[in-house]
């Protein structure tokens, strides 16, 4: 099991988490939102099975609390989001056991159990039977074995609806560290045994033989994600997440659904997210005075020349698409197709200007104006498409 956090981490929010819990305030709403409309009793069921303290000693919510204000104000459109929260530590599960008590005297239904998520998720997933159920899993070490997560995505909640997604934390620098255990001869084999299990196997220890540290860690969390999908039948996509854009990152944040709208939304949400981590990282530099330049201001790169690349790019890929299949494409239906290498890196709006550009090129007569939704949009073939 992963070890717990120390209380300087709940002092204050570090860089990594200002991205992962943006991230989470801005995609929950939406997945409770669009689910929970279609649901029994209009009822989400959702699990933050390493959930701290709930809040920083600074006031600013957790990830608990996020997801309690989230839960809050769906209570007041009729949506219900039922929340469990697990927490190991005696100290950490006390405050937790605070936050979660004030928003449940407030009729929010929510949790907080002691103990390790492996001991709450079977029951959890039988209180999510008929409902949607979202799993957000952010150990500070090692998260659940393959097994384990593979036995509740792909037997227990395999089907398409009710749906089930997960948001899961998936250390970059336990990978590190392990690799180096794999690369030493007095290397800890029970720790090695241990990162077997969350891998489904040892295949990952034979990147580390001959590649560099970075480009180990890297492939294997690229074929941790190609595995989690093969298993579960689901889409996944990882985002990596540091403390700044020069340093290695501190872990991958692993996203599964079964749902295309759920690509679509969480790629938006990603890119938004990222903006926000931008701006904070700014922020804390300028409070810092750390140069007379700041690191990201020339680092950054400008959103406008990332747009202006993306959008053409966005839209040949649509073109290809529309040459290919010969019949109009809702945008939403083939969202990894159409973002590409540009998924989760720009926000939704950037897909209506390739469509734009498309219709001023000819290939299409659909100009992306009319739908309130972007990701709704039905773009046809043109003569030349």
């Amino acid at each position: 099991m992963s070890s717990g956090t120390s209380g300087a981490y709940w002092q204050g929010k570090a860089l990594p988490s200002v991205f992962k819990h943006e991230l989470l305030k801005r995609y929950l709403p939406p997945f409770g939102g669009m689910t929970g409309a279609q649901s029994q009793d209009k009822r989400v069921v959702y699990l933050d099975g390493y959930a701290g303290e709930g809040r920083y000693e600074s006031g600013e919510p957790g990830s608990a609390e996020i997801a309690l204000k989230v839960a809050s104000h769906h209570r007041r459109r009729g949506l219900n989001l039922s929340c469990f929260f697990v927490e190991q530590q005696p100290k950490s599960f006390a405050r937790l056991e605070e936050v979660v008590s004030g928003y449940r005297a407030q009729g929010v239904q929510a949790e907080a159990r002691r103990g390790g998520v492996d001991d709450v998720l079977d029951d959890v997933v039988r209180q999510a039977v008929g409902v949607p159920l979202f799993l957000f899993l952010d150990p500070c070490g090692l998260c659940l074995p393959m097994e384990r997560l593979v036995e509740v995505l792909a037997k227990h909640r395999q089907q398409t609806w009710p749906p089930t997604e997960l948001l899961m934390n998936f250390s970059m620098m336990a990978v590190r560290r392990l690799g180096g255990h794999v690369r030493s001869p007095r290397g800890n084999e029970r720790s090695l045994q241990r990162f077997d299990e969350v891998c489904g196997g040892p295949w990952w220890r034979e990147y580390f033989a001959d590649r560099s540290e970075e480009d180990a860690a890297e492939a294997v969390a690229a074929e941790y994600g190609r595995r989690l999908e093969q298993l579960t039948g689901m889409f996944v996509q990882s985002v990596p997440v540091a403390h700044s854009p020069s340093v290695k990152p501190v872990y991958h944040l692993v996203f599964a659904t079964r749902s295309q709208y759920g690509l679509w939304v969480f790629g938006d949400t990603a890119a938004r997210a990222r903006a926000e981590w931008w701006k904070t990282l700014e922020l804390r530099e300028e409070d810092a005075d750390l140069a007379l330049f700041s690191l990201t201001s020339v680092s950054r790169p400008d959103p406008k020349e990332v747009e202006a690349k993306a959008v053409p790019e966005i839209a040949d890929n649509l073109a290809q698409l529309l040459r290919r299949t010969g019949r109009p494409v809702k945008l939403v239906e083939h969202t990894l197709e159409i973002f590409g290498a540009y998924y989760g890196q720009v926000p939704e709006t950037v897909a209506r200007k390739a469509v734009l550009l498309l219709h001023e090129r000819g290939l299409t007569p659909s100009n992306g104006v009319g739908e309130k939704r972007i990701r709704e949009i039905l773009v046809r073939p043109g003569p030349q498409a």
